[in-house]
């Protein structure tokens, strides 16, 4: 085969480690994107966060138009020098201050140490009001309550083996047996009926019901605390006892014969029942609340939607001025070389982050002036839209869109809201136009609070009000809409009250 040199001309699409930066940012949450800043402020020592913002005087435009007219009658406030004396006596206040000045523009203040000017920079919040007390789980709860029933040495292992294998939501995990043949290994002249004591003594703890092993034993033993005077009492044991299945299926005819009881006692019965708990774990958290945080805010101003970035998401940063001026252009030395790639890196990231910023108020602002009906009137009002909707309006890529608005929140007057919520299918309309998905489920709950609770909803009465309402839809999608929002069916549904 014979060489040669050829010449071609062609388009390729390289991933820059800039471009891929940009894109690992665009597509962390929040939380995530503050870890990244840290990490990348703590390895990069041309990087820093810009604390010092300077002494900024904000002039409202509209204020001074109310006060002077053109402005000519205001009084300019001009902040003091930004300098701290040793000595608090030498500083001097004048005799007469300005409306609008603030006490920390006119008297420097100057931390007495310098954990406190760290902790008390700008907002002066409390350093401890954000820190999470010690996890109190439903184990450690119960051991207290072991520790302080004075048990003997043998009862109280006994004790501990039952609360080791009570699960989150309170019940045991294992037989009475089972938990015996575990003990007596250790304790030779350990007795069943001696487990079965301490079980019992277990299942009056705080929570009560705990340890149970069914629901209508957790729920027998929360009546039981009652009084025995209690109306109903004897018939609700009897019916959580034997007859539970029959009451999660509605089956009200069987159970007034079985319990002999009309219509009236047995609305009595199944609300006494109902004042009992379940799940008597869940009643102790094990878990703290996690917040979200919105990456950014929308506000009406002047019967106009305003989206804005919350800038306490990303701090500013800035490259360090100091170790900038010491790169030497002519210099090929380590230590040069070091610092001229820290530099890169450091322009590099800043400019991913503005990027970050720009693309997702971008796409906020997109998506606020397709659901500004949303905005105004609620879930019924919100429109059919795709990510393919909002990639061909601002000419990005629907991949872009789709790391945008994973992991982001909006804060809007109806709440903080994922930007995936307002995306939604669509179903055609009689009209010939279409209708959200989201719309629909919402339409689908206003039905169901408003149905009667003896005569329920079905699912195909359902599908045709909404035919009614122009919007077409079968049963079977009625169905899967309403398993969307949890709601049991029309036969679960029932109720005698």
């Amino acid at each position: 085969m014979k060489q040669s040199l050829q010449l071609r001309i062609g388009q390729s699409l390289t991933m820059t480690p800039q471009l891929q930066q940009a894109i690992k940012l665009l597509q962390l949450s929040s939380l995530e994107l503050q870890t990244e800043i840290q990490q990348t402020l703590d390895s990069n020592p041309l990087l820093e966060q810009d604390d010092n913002l300077g002494e900024i005087t904000v002039i409202d435009a509209e204020a001074t138009r109310d006060r002077g007219g053109n402005g000519e009658d205001s009084t300019d406030f001009k902040a003091p020098e930004n300098t701290v004396s040793d000595n608090r006596s030498e500083q001097t206040l004048p005799d007469e201050l300005d409306i609008d000045a603030r006490w920390d523009q006119i008297y420097d203040y100057q931390p007495n140490s310098p954990s406190q000017s760290s902790s008390m920079g700008t907002d002066y919040r409390d350093m401890f009001e954000n820190q999470a007390g010690e996890e109190d789980t439903l184990k450690n709860h119960l051991n207290w309550q072991l520790n302080c029933s004075h048990l003997s040495p043998l009862d109280h292992e006994v004790g501990l083996a039952i609360i080791d294998s009570i699960d989150d939501s309170g019940y045991l995990t294992q037989t009475v047996e089972e938990i015996h043949e575990g003990l007596v290994r250790e304790f030779d002249e350990l007795e069943l009926d001696e487990v079965e004591a301490v079980l019992h003594l277990v299942q009056r703890f705080d929570p009560v019901g705990v340890a149970a092993s069914s629901p209508g034993e957790c729920m027998a033993i929360q009546l039981g605390q009652y009084n025995p005077d209690t109306p109903h009492l004897t018939k609700a044991l009897v019916l959580v006892d034997k007859y539970l299945e029959q009451l999660a299926g509605n089956d009200f005819a069987l159970l007034k014969r079985r319990l002999q009881a009309s219509d009236a006692e047995l609305s009595e019965i199944i609300k006494l029942i109902q004042t009992t708990n379940p799940h008597p774990g869940h009643s102790i958290s094990q878990n703290h609340a996690e917040y979200v945080v919105p990456d950014v805010y929308v506000s009406k101003l002047g019967g106009h939607w305003k989206v804005s970035i919350n800038p306490d998401n990303a701090p500013r940063l800035r490259v360090n001025d100091q170790y900038a001026s010491l790169i030497k252009r002519s210099d090929s030395s380590d230590q040069n070389t070091y610092l001229k790639d820290h530099l890169q890196e450091a322009r590099w990231f800043i400019k991913s982050l503005q990027s970050r910023n720009d693309t997702l108020l971008r796409v906020a602002r997109a998506i606020v002036e397709r659901q500004h009906a949303f905005l105004d009137y609620g879930e019924e009002a919100m429109q059919p839209m795709i990510l393919r909707d909002i990639a061909e309006q601002l000419e990005m890529h629907e991949s872009t869109i789709s790391r945008v608005t994973t992991q982001k929140y909006m804060h809007t007057p109806r709440g903080i809201l994922e930007f995936k919520y307002f995306f939604s299918s669509h179903v055609s309309t009689a009209d010939g136009g279409e209708c959200s998905a989201t719309a629909i489920r919402a339409i689908i709950k206003k039905f169901i609070a408003a149905e009667k609770p003896e005569k329920p909803l079905s699912d195909n009465k359902i599908a045709i009000l909404l035919g009614d309402q122009g919007i077409n839809v079968a049963r079977r999608t009625v169905a899967k809409y309403r398993e969307a929002l949890n709601i049991p069916p029309s036969n679960e549904r029932k109720r005698l009250f």
